[in-house]
């Protein structure tokens, strides 16, 4: 898989996540102006991402370029829609579970 294809899925993924946690912390249809904010900022970390090519995911990345106020938020996005994504989006949450395991393998195997 190519980086800018990788770069793409990381983007919609996260995207995902935090409009799924908008919806539901926060009761919006759209993103509030504070989940807004954090989708713009994770796209533009991933966009600017020196590891794309060696990495599966943001979650499985060793280096953290996040602000710590960001990553924190970010974190608290991942664990409350990282179990609800098979409800909204189930192809794309088992294909990240799948790239993570293999990702989590290789760096085992390194």
């Amino acid at each position: 898989m190519d980086v800018k294809t990788k770069r793409q899925r990381e983007k919609e993924t996260v995207s995902l996540m935090i409009a799924i946690y908008c919806r539901k912390k926060h009761g919006c249809k759209e993103l509030c102006a504070e989940c807004a904010a954090l989708d713009a900022y994770a796209r533009q970390r991933s966009d600017k991402c020196p590891f794309m090519e060696t990495k599966t995911f943001c979650s499985n990345c060793k280096v953290h370029c996040y602000k710590k106020d960001m990553r924190e938020k970010i974190r608290e996005v991942m664990r409350f829609s990282g179990p609800r994504m098979i409800f909204h989006h189930p192809v794309m949450a088992i294909r990240h579970v799948i790239e993570s395991k293999k990702e989590k393998r290789r760096m085992e195997t390194q």
